[in-house]
């Protein structure tokens, strides 16, 4: 098996940030890919530590896998520091969908701040003021310099040479080793093309999401070959 000894870590669904104990802003990801990847990866002989969103998909029980769910960005931070620091991780695929913000500061109607955050009174529609999250995707190669790391990217324009150009923008930045591009439709369709850019610029083509992981896990066993 391709993968049999290795470590792989997923994330995988979206962040849930919260602005009281029963409410919140997320997003539609909803970790389909995250979950085929894990059992395509189990299948392949990995040993895979899946950490999931509230909302996420979650794969079938097995031995080898490792359940860790998150709940907002700075936990999925905290948490990804965490394993990668301690644990040697041999490959890392980013598939979950993280917020651009986070809540910064909650007002009643009157400007005034909202002290009790346990559950904000209906009649009293909160300000919400948004601060710019942080980019944890920027920070792997810090915390663990010899992880593979895939990341994906997420457009809505699904132009093809739209897709590729910022798959290879966000590879400079995120220093990653493949960036998987598609259009903001694959969160409601299975059928969408994938592009997997590899760092040599060659560019695979996969027209679904298991496809798309069958593909993308043979290239990430190649590259820790």
């Amino acid at each position: 098996m391709k993968l049999q000894s290795k470590t792989i870590l997923i994330t995988s669904g979206g962040t849930l940030e919260k602005w009281d104990e029963v409410r919140g802003h997320t997003n539609l990801a909803r970790g389909t890919m995250g979950c085929y990847l894990a059992e395509q990866a189990l299948q392949d002989g990995a040993e895979v530590i899946y950490l999931h969103g509230y909302f996420a998909r979650l794969p079938e029980p097995h031995p080898r896998l490792r359940l860790l769910p998150f709940l907002g960005i700075e936990d999925l931070r905290e948490q990804l520091e965490q394993v990668l620091t301690s644990e040697a991780i041999d490959g890392l695929i980013m598939t979950a969908a993280v917020s651009d913000w986070v809540v910064d500061k909650l007002l009643a109607q009157d400007g005034s701040p909202i002290a009790d955050l346990g559950k904000i009174a209906s009649d009293n529609p909160p300000i919400v003021h948004f601060k710019k999250a942080p980019k944890v995707i920027t920070q792997i190669k810090t915390w663990s310099p010899k992880t593979f790391l895939v990341g994906f990217k997420l457009e809505h324009d699904a132009d093809p040479d739209h897709l590729l150009m910022r798959a290879r923008q966000r590879m400079e930045t995120w220093r990653a080793d493949l960036v998987v591009a598609n259009a903001a439709r694959s969160l409601y369709t299975e059928s969408t093309p994938h592009y997997i850019v590899s760092r040599t610029g060659e560019v695979n083509v996969c027209t679904d999401k298991k496809t798309t992981a069958h593909a993308l896990l043979q290239q990430l066993a190649e590259g820790l070959a």
